[in-house]
């Protein structure tokens, strides 16, 4: 290149991209992992809250078991559904910032109106507007994490941010406890403490950058994109002195179109199926137990107080497998580490199918334990699979079609319990999530690789 000719697009993209793959640490304020972890402690605190609440509040509305279980789970999920795709796809186009600013809105308008509905119609509105920006949260913080850690770190940064939102799984159900069998207005407290939590989310939110990865790829602000990688390299020189050289990898502009239409050509089509399957499977369990467990445990002879008493215990499990994951998550290849975690969620159903309250404890424990482990790696894995041009709607697609397994799973075991046992119910979950499992071997490496060469 002649000397004083400026940079094509190209060039500026592939050296913008080559700055961000040398910096080896986390370049940001470490106050942003904990920022971003707020966001997904309400995430994980709203999906174990509504569970909770329903017995009191099928009580108070006056309605059945079927008209309860379609408000908690399937309304929610509809809502989370479409949500995670309308609000990931303007993430690819808008930006990640604006988005995620735009779902912690939603979930906070959504929690306060569970709060303070006062009937069925109002309840399924509010759960719905939860659904849309929870659905999306859990996208965007994902593919925007995975933007900014290093390659090497990319595993056990998202299980950072995760830690702090698996907590919100884990202190729910003693919150509940607490709250719902012991006040009339228990369960409008626990919406409330919900949407204060996501409101704070939302201030702290505005301190956040757009992804500089985000911004390349759009080629359309490349100035800023250096700003925010200028600001990103001098925090990681304080870490570890003078960085590595840049090494520019092949980057291609491809032309401006909607970022779904990228997800419809290989090898991007072929993950999107696999990855979709996958996500079905895992999630007929995951919502099953998340939803069902502290029902079907009452139907089976245990008192209220004692179901929710096993799964809070069991809860502690949650935070036990985020922590494990800090160890595991860049140290193995990804796709094993996803499988190992389904085992341990088997043999977790299957100690808690013999219904026995010593095995039920273990059983919740461990399932509990494979959700921490499996969730926030597999999440990372997703985003890892998808070009920075349609990251949040290739995750968006396959964790909004993958949750229909999760309606699926959570009104279809309380059926197969009646129909056969409840050891044949928890068992058939324990089954599914292994098959999940079976499917991630299937999908590429992604550990320690840079997401371009991921997605090349």
């Amino acid at each position: 290149m002649a000397e004083g000719k400026p940079l094509s697009d190209e060039d500026q993209v592939k050296d913008i991209i080559a700055r961000a793959n040398r910096i080896p640490v986390w370049s940001l304020p470490t106050a942003f992992l904990a920022i971003i972890g707020i966001g997904y402690f309400f995430t994980f605190y709203d999906i174990s809250d509504i569970g909770l609440a329903m017995p009191a509040i099928a009580q108070q509305f006056h309605i059945g078991t079927s008209l309860s279980l379609f408000i908690a789970l399937s309304i929610g999920l509809i809502g989370y559904g479409i949500g995670s795709y309308i609000i990931g796809s303007i993430a690819d186009i808008y930006g990640r910032y604006r988005s995620m600013i735009l779902t912690m809105g939603l979930t906070a308008l959504g929690s306060f109106g569970d709060a303070i509905s006062v009937n069925v119609p109002e309840l399924t509105i509010f759960r719905f507007i939860t659904g849309l920006g929870l659905g999306a949260d859990l996208n965007l913080v994902s593919s925007y994490v995975s933007e900014f850690a290093p390659p090497a770190m990319r595993g056990k940064i998202t299980v950072y941010t995760f830690l702090i939102g698996i907590l919100g799984q884990a202190i729910t159900p003693f919150v509940g406890l607490s709250l719902v069998p012991v006040y009339y207005n228990g369960w409008r407290y626990l919406f409330g403490i919900g949407a204060v939590i996501a409101f704070i989310a939302l201030i702290l939110r505005f301190e956040l950058p757009e992804s500089p990865r985000w911004l390349a790829a759009k080629a359309h602000n490349l100035e800023k994109a250096r700003k925010v990688l200028d600001m990103m390299e001098a925090t990681a020189m304080k870490k570890v002195g003078k960085l590595p050289d840049p090494k520019p990898e092949e980057v291609v502009l491809e032309e401006q179109k909607f970022p779904t239409l990228y997800l419809f050509r290989r090898p991007y089509s072929t993950r999107l199926g696999l990855l979709v399957v996958m996500w079905f499977f895992w999630y007929i369990g995951n919502y099953a137990f998340l939803g069902d467990s502290a029902a079907i445990l009452s139907s089976a002879g245990f008192s209220i107080s004692s179901s929710i008493l096993y799964l809070a215990v069991g809860a502690i499990g949650y935070p036990v497998g985020a922590v494990i994951m800090i160890f595991s998550a860049d140290r193995f290849e990804r796709k094993h580490v996803i499988f190992a975690d389904t085992v341990v969620w088997f043999i977790g159903l299957m100690l808690f199918s013999f219904k026995v309250s010593a095995f039920i404890f273990a059983g919740s424990f461990l399932a509990s334990m494979a959700l921490g482990m499996y969730l926030q790696v597999a999440y990372t894995y997703t985003a890892e699979n998808y070009p920075t041009r349609a990251r949040s709607s290739g995750f968006a697609l396959t964790d909004g079609i993958g949750h229909v397994g999760g309606a699926f799973g959570a009104l279809f075991l309380p059926v197969l319990v009646a129909s056969f046992s409840f050891a044949f119910g928890f068992r058939f979950i324990a089954i599914t999530g292994l098959i999940a499992g079976i499917l991630a071997m299937l999908g590429p490496k992604t550990s320690s690789r840079t997401l371009e060469a991921i997605s090349a």
